[in-house]
């Protein structure tokens, strides 16, 4: 009774899994392909990495003309009415008056100046920065995007395999019931069933999750996302000439940092000449009312409603100690960020070699990967050959299929690990991109 409730489950359990993966499979079967460069053009518009980015952007372009427009003038008009008793006071700093109009702007001031140009600065910084980030999901889009189409591929293989393994435990019960083979050879061939299994579980667990990230950066339904391996162009090889140079010539972060910099340095410029002479235009009307006593102190003959004053307000800052400590503040930061540029690029440049040399290496080691598999796929059809001749054993022909199948996993691997590496020197030389984008 056991046996049979125990066959009836597994019964039950293979086929809610066998049904689950045949109606994924038709769901993909039924979506159309995504290509790879409208998988990263969907990822860059959709993508919160790069709307972060195009945020901060339009932040420092703001800080930038909130710094510049301090130029143009500035008019204020408003009122400052209120009865006055005895001698008319001033209310806020102007006469009580009917209607008050103001207007100041800077003519000559050295700060202003360092201030503006700063703000330009760093708003170029923060530009290349967002460039870092767009690259940044371009390497993840397309890391993802590689590796969910190598599981594909691999799924497909993987049940191939599992459905002759599963022949093979079969025909060794045979055998075993003939007497021909003893029971050490039915507990190798489960092993060999439970490695494929093993892999083909992480065939498909990898894929749904990488279809969920992809899924997250481009909009698409997972369920309906489905590759298209056509669409990937080949990677090219790593430079053949000075990696670490080019990357320190066209990797946006170090340029974002020397851009930081810079600002940092004219913001210090800017503090020093704080304590410079300025000259600011500046000039107000008022319409006085005739119920503040202005004539009860003033020459009545000469007093009139309507007033202006024009002219230029120069100030010679004489003593400020706090500015010069504010000023020696800002020439610490701009040493910070002289010395964090500085490390960005050594740390760019050690990558960048780092990367070049793991390509080489990686390089090296796919080749081997394919050959050793070239030659496992060789003996196994001298094998199959030798069988069907009479003059090779079904043992020997299993052993040849096995190892088969572990250089073939060998050779996957040694091959995503290799473009892991290249996809990286892309993007530390600047050429990631390009190559993304110029897909077809």
């Amino acid at each position: 009774m056991r046996d049979h409730i125990s066959w009836l489950l597994k019964f039950i359990f293979r086929t809610t899994v066998v049904g689950g993966l045949l109606v994924a499979s038709s769901l993909r079967a039924g979506a159309e392909p995504v290509t790879l460069r409208h998988a990263v053009e969907l990822a860059l518009s959709h993508g919160t990495t790069v709307a972060i980015a195009s945020a901060d952007e339009r932040k420092a372009e703001a800080a930038y003309r909130e710094a510049r427009n301090n130029y143009i003038p500035v008019f204020v008009v408003g009122s400052a009415l209120g009865k006055s008793y005895g001698f008319p006071l001033t209310l806020e700093g102007s006469a009580p008056s009917i209607v008050n109009l103001t207007t100041q702007s800077p003519i000559y001031n050295p700060s202003l100046r360092e201030f503006v140009r700063a703000a330009k600065t760093e708003a170029n910084a923060v530009e290349l920065a967002g460039k870092d980030r767009r690259a940044q999901v371009i390497q993840e889009t397309v890391l993802n995007y590689l590796e969910l189409a190598q599981w594909e591929k691999q799924i497909q293989q993987l049940q191939k395999d599992m459905v002759d393994s599963q022949k093979s435990e079969t025909a060794i019960e045979e055998r075993i019931h003939e007497g021909v083979d003893n029971a050490m050879e039915r507990n190798k061939a489960k092993l060999v069933t439970a490695r494929i299994r093993l892999r083909l579980a992480e065939a498909q667990g990898s894929s749904d999750v990488l279809r969920a990230k992809l899924s997250q950066v481009t909009g698409i339904p997972a369920q309906s996302f489905e590759t298209s391996p056509d669409s990937i162009p080949s990677l090219p090889p790593g430079p053949a000439g000075d990696a670490a140079a080019q990357a320190t010539d066209n990797n946006p972060v170090v340029a974002s940092a020397q851009e930081h910099a810079r600002a940092q340095y004219l913001r210090a410029k800017a503090e020093h000449r704080a304590m410079w002479p300025t000259v600011d235009f500046a000039a107000q009307y008022s319409r006085l009312a005739t119920f503040n006593n202005y004539a009860d102190y003033f020459n009545s003959k000469s007093l009139q409603p309507n007033n202006g004053t024009i002219g230029g307000v120069i100030r010679f800052p004489l003593l400020n100690f706090s500015q010069r400590a504010r000023a020696e503040g800002a020439d610490a930061d701009a040493l910070k960020a002289k010395k964090e540029a500085e490390a960005a690029k050594d740390q760019v440049s050690a990558e960048a070699l780092q990367l070049q040399r793991t390509e080489q290496q990686l390089s090296a080691a796919r080749d081997v990967a394919e050959l050793e598999f070239q030659i496992a796929q060789a003996s196994l059809e001298a094998v199959q050959i030798r069988i069907d001749s009479g003059t090779a054993t079904f043992h020997e022909l299993e052993d040849a299929r096995t190892q088969a199948r572990e250089r073939r996993n060998l050779f996957l691997d040694a091959e995503m690990q290799l473009d892991r590496a290249r996809i990286g020197l892309l993007r530390s030389t600047g050429g990631l991109e390009t190559w993304a984008l110029g897909a077809k």
